[in-house]
Parts: C-alpha cells; sequence; structure tokens
C-alpha cells in the first residue's frame, strides 16, 4: 500500500474543492437592452432642473411627491434667478458636493421664494402611491424599494415614507432647526451612502444625468470640505427649470419605470450576478446599490 507523506496529506485536506462555476445570468446591459419603450418614462419638464457649470450640465429630477412644498419653494428660486453666479462651496470626500451662497453675513435676498419651510423629512405613507420593493433586509427601514425613480423606504407601522440618501440623491441643506432649510442651499451625495441622515433632512431630488461633473471637485482643504480661498469655488453660470428652457435645448433623457417587470429584472441582476465572471453570487444588493437606468429618449 502506497504511504503518503505527512505533509502532502495535510496540504491536500487544507485545499479547497473548486466551486461550480456559476451559470450565466442577465446582466442589467442586457436588461436594459431588451427592455420595452412602455417601461420608459420621459422627465417632467416642470419638474427637472439644469445645472448649468463651465463644465457642462448637471440634470437634477425633483420628487414633489417627498417634498412638496420645498419642490415648490426650488422652483420659485430657480425662477427668480437666485443661483444665477454663485457656486459650488463646498466638497467633502466620500460625502456631499454642496452649492449655493457662499456669504452667510450678507445673503442674496429672496423675491418670490420663501425663507422659511418647516422640514419634509417624511411624507405620509397614503402620499405615495408607487412602491415596488426589496426584498432584502435593511438596516435603516423596516422596507426598502423604489417610488417613480427614487430610492425609497418606508414604515408601515408609523405610516411614514421617506427618501434614502443614496449616491447622486439631492437634499436640502440645514442648520440646527429642523425649519432652518428652504432650498436655498442644496446638496448631492458623492460617495459612500450616508443613510443616517435619513429622516434628519428633507430630501428633494435626484441627478438623473451629469453626476462625473460633480464627483470630481477637488476637495475642499477646509472644515466639511468647504472651499477656504474664494478662488477655488466652481462657478454656477445658471440653474433653469427644464419647463423654461426652449425644447431644442433641454436633454432628452428618459427613466426606467422602476414600478416595471424589467426594472424588477435589473434589481434581480445586481442581486444575483451570474457567471462566468462572478464567482460568488451574493444574495443580496442594498438599496443604494440597484441602479436607476436612464437613457436617451428612444434609444
Amino acid at each position: 500500500m502506497t504511504r503518503w507523506p505527512l505533509y502532502l496529506l495535510a496540504s491536500l485536506a487544507a485545499t479547497p474543492l473548486a466551486a461550480a462555476e456559476l451559470p450565466p445570468k442577465a446582466s442589467v446591459a442586457d436588461v436594459i437592452k431588451a427592455s420595452a419603450s412602455a417601461e420608459w418614462r420621459p422627465l417632467d419638464p416642470a419638474s427637472t432642473l439644469y445645472l448649468e457649470l463651465p463644465a457642462g450640465r448637471v440634470v437634477i429630477e425633483l420628487a414633489p411627491v417627498f417634498a412638496p412644498r420645498h419642490a415648490d419653494n426650488i422652483r420659485a428660486l430657480v425662477r427668480d434667478g437666485y443661483f444665477d453666479g454663485l457656486a459650488i462651496l463646498r466638497a467633502q470626500d466620500n460625502f456631499v458636493v454642496q452649492w449655493g451662497d457662499p456669504d452667510e453675513a450678507n445673503p442674496r435676498p429672496l423675491k418670490t421664494a420663501r425663507a422659511k419651510l418647516d422640514g419634509e423629512f417624511t411624507v405620509p405613507l397614503k402620499n405615495v402611491r408607487e412602491f415596488t420593493r426589496l426584498p432584502d433586509r435593511d438596516g435603516y427601514a423596516p422596507q426598502v424599494g423604489h417610488s417613480n425613480g427614487f430610492p425609497s423606504a418606508r414604515d408601515p407601522k408609523s405610516g411614514q415614507a421617506w427618501l434614502a440618501h443614496c449616491y447622486g440623491m439631492v437634499g436640502v441643506g440645514r442648520d440646527v432647526g429642523a425649519d432652518s432649510g428652504n432650498g436655498s442651499a442644496l446638496y448631492a451625495v458623492i460617495g459612500q451612502a450616508p443613510r443616517q441622515l435619513d429622516r434628519n433632512i428633507t430630501v428633494v431630488g435626484r441627478v438623473v444625468d451629469g453626476m462625473p461633473l460633480l464627483s470630481v471637485m477637488p476637495r475642499g482643504p477646509g472644515a466639511m470640505g468647504f472651499y477656504e480661498d474664494p478662488a477655488q469655488r466652481v462657478p454656477i453660470r445658471s440653474v433653469k427649470l427644464a419647463a423654461d428652457v426652449p425644447e431644442a435645448q433641454r436633454s432628452k433623457l428618459e427613466v426606467m419605470r422602476t414600478g416595471s417587470a424589467s426594472f424588477k429584472a435589473v434589481a434581480e441582476a445586481a442581486r444575483n450576478r451570474g457567471g462566468p465572471w462572478t464567482k460568488v453570487a451574493a444574495g443580496h444588493v442594498d438599496l443604494c446599490n440597484v441602479p436607476i437606468p436612464v437613457r436617451q429618449q428612444g434609444s
């Protein structure tokens, strides 16, 4: 009988068995390619902002269902030209880019917009008619999913719903008071989703196009990423409502309907990736890691 050396037997025992290769599955790109045109919706011009920077356009979709008063106030600010000529004030690494008036001592006067608004951190659950729930457990809310193109959360016991602080979401800067933000200072999340902010800040929408223009902003050297030297600030050329921009100059974008069969397939593709590149399927997806597809109309 052949006797194997003890060191070789130990080595063989420690060698894991090769895992079976995962079968191929449809990717997010495959799902998008196979989706039907009816599964996409155009952006509403009355709820779409164009933030024009020297490097290009950032397109923001407002979410009036979740923050109706702030959405209205932001529309008033924009139509009054409030943001035109102001600046990107802050770029904090792995957190947010913020814009607004750099002069807190002598702020730009308001015209038709309101100076104070109560925080819209949550809304009654009954106000949010569309919700496609994810089956995965979430540490910040009893239920999470998507509502008409926005990552959202809800608590059936309290009867409240809210938007989640995922990458690209746009929120209203405020001071300590819950009523100290009116939409004149806005930020976009550019880093790891700060979900601890959920239900503590009014979230008014999300960036649907142009995130690279914000995410590559030079990080501010000051506390919380503020630019200490005014020369470091990036000027805002203008902010306009798409409804006030001539049709030919609008960004022709559409968002996949998050209540559609194709979007459910997108979430599943993100949850369980197939082989051969993937070796271990997670079987789970974080709310903020489910992509919400955006494309040029008719593509």
